[in-house]
């Protein structure tokens, strides 16, 4: 198995204020971009920049999404790597594997996006299966991550932070809980989709208590289902 075959393609661009966060995600993150563009001058005088993010919560309010806008805003390469893919190597390649990708994102500077860290990530106390390859694994991540180029930044994500080896928590400078969004902010955030659509198509029932992710599948859904509407409607004249 060849290092591409590792990592998932992804080219979306998302701009980081289109990303939706509440204010302490984003005091963090900015802190974390402003220590990232003062690098040379913060290291030169001894102090350490952190880049080194935990992001954990629900699925569907927006890890991968802060992920990859964090990288464009860093002007930096994201890599993702694909786990299903390295979990299902066979015995005693995983570590060597995830060696490769780290490798490959310090060389290049790069922003390391892992999702769903407690595939490779769990804790060596609770995993009773293969536990001596789990243990090599986390073993090799805890190295990895001390190691890790002070150039490029490392993400991990995970809906199960309950269930991840603490050593490899603490390492980790930088953590942030993913809720449910409120009503309020999936109200902005219904107002921005559909924003960009013909105002007669936001007459839908706003549906709430769901995910960014879930919200926005849903008002696109409705709204595909008026254009057809109005399309099987023209076709009937």
């Amino acid at each position: 198995m060849n290092l591409s075959e590792l990592l998932i393609k992804d080219n979306e661009a998302l701009a980081f204020e289109d990303v939706f966060l509440d204010e302490k995600q984003r005091i963090i993150l900015d802190q974390l971009v402003k220590e990232c563009t003062y690098f040379s001058e913060l290291t030169d005088l001894g102090l350490p920049v952190n880049n080194k993010v935990f992001l954990h919560g629900s699925s569907g309010c927006g890890k991968t999404t802060t992920a990859k806008a964090l990288a464009k805003r860093l002007n930096k390469t994201i890599i993702i790597l694909d786990l299903s893919t390295i979990v299902s190597a066979k015995l005693g390649e995983t570590s060597q594997h995830i060696k490769l990708v780290f490798e490959k994102a310090s060389r290049e500077r790069a922003v390391l996006f892992l999702d769903e860290f407690d595939q490779i990530g769990k804790s060596r106390a609770v995993d009773d299966k293969d536990v001596g390859e789990m243990r090599r694994i986390v073993n090799t991540l805890i190295q990895l991550i001390d190691y890790f180029s002070p150039n490029s930044v490392l993400i991990c994500a995970s809906n199960h932070a309950d269930i991840i080896d603490q050593a490899l928590m603490r390492r980790f400078q930088l953590r942030l809980n993913y809720e449910l969004p409120s009503q309020e902010q999936l109200d902005n955030y219904y107002d921005r989709l559909i924003s960009n659509f013909p105002s007669h198509f936001a007459l839908f029932k706003r549906k709430y208590n769901v995910s960014y992710a879930e919200a926005k599948d849903y008002a696109l859904t409705s709204i595909k289902k008026q254009v057809i509407n109005q399309l099987e409607a023209r076709d009937k004249i």
